[in-house]
């Protein structure tokens, strides 16, 4: 898409700050739905992931969790009006946070928030940014003007050091947490083989970057999940406690545990998870491909 058009979607999105968060939800379901029925290759994607995932439900089940996936993609990006120009009074109550306490340490150990892919992803990010300076890993946008508007977005309170998916730079995300930076670090997409090793994800071998166990056992850091969740009236980020005797001696079974903290949020908001990403693109040697 060009970036004439993208200011456009943009600027169509920001249109919608002063409507009330039932109107931007009834116009994303419309857009969830077109795009469900339209966007076939994502719809497979979504379809095969939560076959995998949920082997247990109904076709019924899946697709319809599918479709509410699609809606709630839909209205986290209309809901960017307000991550990009609410005040922050407005923002403080839009987004509200749980367990802040968790981000204190009476140790001063430097600090990982593992946020997986939810659709409230970037509001909790956010709202991270708004209590504190933090450090992220960022993947830049293929379009100059929505990567420019995404990270305008992000740098709002605080701007976040950026730290490049691409030849990721493992001092520069220590030095960054020694200097007394959270890590706000997204551990839960398929990077291919060549970083990552395999531990389950729903009972599927998963490729999973395991940079959190070896993060927090090089900088000595203790890890909090940060799970964005979207609500009728906005979102609650949620900030549980610290994990408890992690990381261990053996990295697979840490980067184990942390795929099945991530499932016990993926079952409680089953409809929230980026399902249209393809978690399990990367097979084991001789597996056959899945999409």
């Amino acid at each position: 898409m060009s970036a004439f058009f993208v200011r456009i979607w943009i600027a169509l999105i920001d249109a919608t700050l002063h409507w009330s968060q039932g109107a931007r939800t009834r116009l994303a379901i419309v857009v969830g739905d077109l795009l469900w029925w339209t966007v076939r290759p994502r719809r497979h994607i979504t379809l095969t992931n939560l076959r995998l995932c949920f082997p247990q439900w109904s076709e019924q089940e899946r697709r319809a969790v599918g479709r509410r996936t699609f809606r709630n993609i839909a209205r986290a990006v209309f809901d960017h009006s307000v991550l990009a120009l609410a005040p922050r009074e407005r923002l403080l109550e839009y987004v509200r946070v749980t367990g802040l306490e968790h981000l204190n340490d009476p140790a001063n150990r430097p600090l990982i928030l593992v946020a997986p892919h939810f659709v409230g992803l970037d509001a909790g990010g956010l709202r991270v940014s708004m209590e504190l300076k933090a450090a992220t890993i960022y993947a830049r946008q293929r379009n100059q003007a929505w990567n420019d508007w995404v990270l305008a977005i992000r740098a709002r309170f605080n701007t976040p050091l950026l730290i490049a998916r691409e030849g990721f730079d493992l001092r520069a995300a220590i030095r960054a947490m020694k200097d007394g930076l959270p890590l706000y670090y997204l551990p839960d997409q398929d990077y291919g083989v060549q970083h990552s090793i395999f531990v389950p994800f729903f009972g599927n071998p998963a490729a999973t970057i395991p940079m959190v166990a070896r993060l927090a056992r090089i900088a000595g850091a203790k890890v909090v999940m940060a799970v964005s969740e979207m609500t009728d009236d906005g979102y609650v980020l949620h900030l549980e406690p610290a994990w408890r005797d992690f990381p261990s001696e053996d990295v697979q079974a840490d980067t184990a545990r942390m795929n099945r903290e991530i499932e016990c949020w993926v079952e409680r908001i089953p409809d929230q998870y980026l399902w249209t990403h393809r978690r399990f693109k990367s097979r084991p040697q001789g597996a056959p491909p899945l999409y």
